[in-house]
């Protein structure tokens, strides 16, 4: 694929940005280099790797999902400024 000065307009509209006449041509070069960069990964041989989408072995380290105690709830409520018997109550913050 060549990087050319339509795809750059293309690029710039659904970016919504303006980009300058040295930003443009900057941005030719780096866009055109990752794509011959990538063209060169995707002429190795991969044949006998297996697919991977993590590179580790271990990867769902979650723990056990367990109902264990919590910070008291009196103590907690001790320090807020405005509360109510079970909540700490805060100002609005959405409209």
């Amino acid at each position: 694929m060549q990087i050319d000065d339509n795809l750059i307009s293309y690029l710039e509209d659904l970016s919504c940005l303006t980009l300058s006449d040295g930003e443009k041509s900057r941005l030719t070069g780096d866009l055109q280099k990752i794509l011959d960069y990538m063209a060169r990964l995707s002429e190795l041989d991969t044949g006998g790797v297996s697919e991977r989408s993590h590179p580790f072995d271990n990867v769902n380290a979650f723990r056990d999902d367990e109902a264990r105690p919590s910070f008291d709830k009196e103590l907690i409520l001790m320090n807020a400024p405005v509360k109510n018997e079970e909540m700490i109550i805060a100002p609005k913050t959405v409209e």
